[in-house]
């Protein structure tokens, strides 16, 4: 942490635009904290020059052209205005925290298992030997037999089919999709049956997904949850796809900040049809989501249908340590993630939101 003597604090001696420089070289949310801590000064120049936005940026660039969602879409709560701060300055305290928030919740690592189970498929051929489950297995055989997704057929080459996920997190940057048409190797002259085209929508369940692991398989079976039961708030470019057995990899236009963590799959059109019925079908062996997603402690709770929605610190859960995580990283750092959480908890209660309902009148109060 930066300390000063008592010659003088380096906000004065050295300037706006060479403090600014200084304190961006900070690494860690819970560093900007602290530094909000120091003095009033302090607080207010953290505060006004966006720092906890510049780190936050600076570790997670492709949320760069996702931030207009979080400062200007109302997709967090309206600053509160006391009768004796400005509008301004109320937003500015709210960015810090969001900012602050985000850049430790975000996992540091890219990863490409973002799934976290399928929720519906829009037809299936053979439930359960060709569920939309199989699709999360990253190999097309498993124990001598196929494994992979079927719709059912059509005479319509035209009829499209969705595949619906629900992703690890409630809130993750999405980058890239990836898709895997099936080839039955059981058929003659091993046809592939992929679709013309891919396109993906993201958003959130109008109403809470709420289902006993016990009822999974019904729910998936009755093909329960339907393209109306979520509120779509991305829809990307159509892409198209080769009929080639391959894992085809999808790179959206931009990242995308998905708030509500359901991905649907949309396959535009049939090209193989069944030499045994005439019919047309789509087949998936397996999708993959690359992607960051937010860490366990930390939490999206969309508060109503035009997409307000909280973003959460919950202390008090455990973290899940990635494989891919180095324990020693951690280990280098124990007192941030310590520091931070115990200055949270002091602060805000363990009921965290991105904007603080209470009154922000100490100049000690980072987050």
């Amino acid at each position: 942490m930066l300390k000063m003597d008592n010659r003088g604090d380096f906000l004065q001696l050295f300037g706006l635009d060479m403090s600014t420089k200084i304190l961006n070289h900070l690494d860690d949310p819970s560093d900007v904290v602290r530094a909000c801590s120091v003095s009033r000064s302090w607080h207010r120049f953290v505060i006004e020059n966006g720092l906890s936005r510049q780190l936050c940026l600076k570790s997670f660039p492709e949320i760069s052209n996702a931030t207009h969602i979080i400062e200007v879409n109302n997709m967090i709560e309206p600053a509160k205005i006391s009768s004796d701060d400005s509008a301004e300055w109320e937003r500015l305290k709210r960015d810090h925290r969001v900012y602050a928030f985000l850049t430790r919740g975000l996992t540091p690592f890219m990863r490409r298992d973002c799934i976290s189970e399928p929720i519906s498929a829009s037809s299936t051929d053979h439930y359960p030997g060709e569920s939309i489950q199989n699709t999360l297995e990253p190999r097309d055989r498993v124990e001598d037999r196929a494994s992979y997704w079927s719709s059912k057929g059509a005479s319509d080459p035209k009829v499209p089919e969705t595949l619906i996920y629900k992703l690890v997190a409630n809130l993750c940057v999405v980058t890239e999709i990836h898709v895997q048409p099936f080839q039955a190797s059981f058929q003659y002259d091993f046809p592939i049956y992929s679709s013309k085209a891919v396109r993906f929508r993201m958003g959130y369940p109008r109403h809470p997904l709420r289902f006993d692991e016990d009822d999974r398989d019904a729910f998936l079976a009755a093909h329960k949850w339907m393209d109306d039961e979520f509120i779509w708030t991305y829809t990307s470019p159509e892409f198209p796809m080769v009929q080639e057995n391959c894992l085809q990899k999808f790179k959206l236009p931009e990242p995308v900040l998905c708030i509500g963590g359901i991905l649907q799959v949309e396959l535009l059109g049939r090209v193989q049809r069944q030499e045994i019925d005439g019919l047309y079908y789509i087949c998936v062996s397996h999708v993959q989501v690359v992607g960051r997603s937010l860490l366990l402690p930390f939490d999206i709770q969309v508060l109503d249908p035009s997409g307000l929605c909280a973003l959460i610190y919950k202390p008090k859960t455990e973290c899940c340590k990635s494989s891919t995580q180095s324990s020693v990283t951690e280990a280098s750092r124990p007192s941030h993630f310590h520091a931070l959480t115990e200055r949270l908890m002091q602060l805000l209660r363990s009921r965290v939101v991105v904007a603080n309902r209470e009154s922000d009148k100490d100049p000690s109060s980072g987050v």
